[in-house]
């Protein structure tokens, strides 16, 4: 485990106004900005995970619950038919995301918003978002990340052009949120709604064999 670099500002922070605050206060009130310093150290967490390659499934782009399974048409970057698996993440989960399969970014769209609660089902449209498009000269998919009531930014660390290798994190959202991978229809979903997946790890698809 280790702790991502977003997070330091956060907990040096917290940690300065412990110290001030046990200084003038006492130990008592220092208390509150020290449970924070731990908090955001924990929420800040990720880990190096190596999972088996394999170019006909993709694994998990995001920890946390799968809120829904569903057909529908994409107009962003498929332009076809596809299946949309959405992914919620609790303030507890790991916040990375990560790439469900190798691929070069060919699209990248970044839109503002609102905030509401990332569970909801109208969040995928109202709310703060971005959106990566990924091609492997094989298939083509699209993962965004979608703001929810707490998280206020997204955070990518790729653009236009990255090589992206499967399983390899790009960006975080902070504070709570959720994530959509839309495949096309030729790619088999293996998780289920309600089910608890890991990022990297959990194989969320299958690639039909033609």
């Amino acid at each position: 485990m280790f702790i991502i670099k977003d997070g330091y500002p956060f907990i040096i922070v917290c940690l300065i106004a412990t110290a001030i605050v046990y200084y003038f206060f006492g130990a008592a009130w220092a208390v509150i900005p020290l449970v924070l310093a731990i908090y955001f150290a924990y929420f800040f967490r990720d880990f190096h995970r190596s999972m088996p390659y394999d170019p006909n499934i993709l694994y998990s782009p995001a920890d946390g619950t799968v809120m829904g399974i569903e057909e529908i048409f994409d107009d962003e970057y498929l332009n076809e038919p596809a299946l949309k698996l959405t992914i919620f993440l609790s303030v507890f989960n790991v916040h990375t995301n990560r790439s469900p399969l190798d691929g070069e970014i060919k699209y990248q769209r970044y839109t503002c918003g609102q905030f509401v609660p990332a569970y909801e089902k109208s969040a995928s449209f109202e709310n703060e978002r971005h959106a990566i498009g990924i091609d492997n000269g094989k298939m083509r998919f699209l993962v965004i990340q979608v703001a929810g009531l707490l998280a206020r930014r997204i955070v990518s660390w790729v653009t236009v052009g990255h090589q992206l290798k499967q399983g390899e994190t790009y960006g975080m959202i902070k504070f709570g949120s959720s994530t959509e991978l839309i495949v096309p229809r030729n790619v088999e979903i293996t998780v289920k709604k309600g089910q608890t997946v890991v990022g990297g790890v959990t194989v969320v698809g299958r690639i039909k064999a033609e």
